[in-house]
């Protein structure tokens, strides 16, 4: 496959299957909005995501929320391969 070219698995999907993300609620001490945020990182494309972030502020939900250890979105998924993409988003959607 060509450098310029992405990979995409799967077909597109829509604002709505987007939206179902800010539905998932935490088990433990975990904000609601962090475990919204891990959620739709493990399950949507970066694109998609990036679509998620802006309908995740539009409701509301705290960028900066954190794990009972103190962590925030970045600091749990920084080392993680695809993590720079997605930090960008949150960063760019901090301001």
């Amino acid at each position: 496959m060509r450098k310029d070219k992405k990979q995409l698995i799967g077909d597109e999907i829509g604002d709505e299957q987007v939206k179902l993300f800010l539905e998932f609620e935490p088990v433990d001490a975990t904000s609601p909005s962090l475990h919204k945020l891990i959620k739709a990182y493990r399950g949507l494309r970066v694109d998609d995501f990036e679509r998620f972030v802006g309908f995740f502020v539009e409701a509301g939900y705290d960028l900066n929320g954190k794990d009972e250890h103190g962590n925030d979105f970045i600091a749990l998924i920084r080392d993680q391969r695809n993590a720079p993409e997605y930090i960008e988003i949150i960063e760019k959607a901090r301001g």
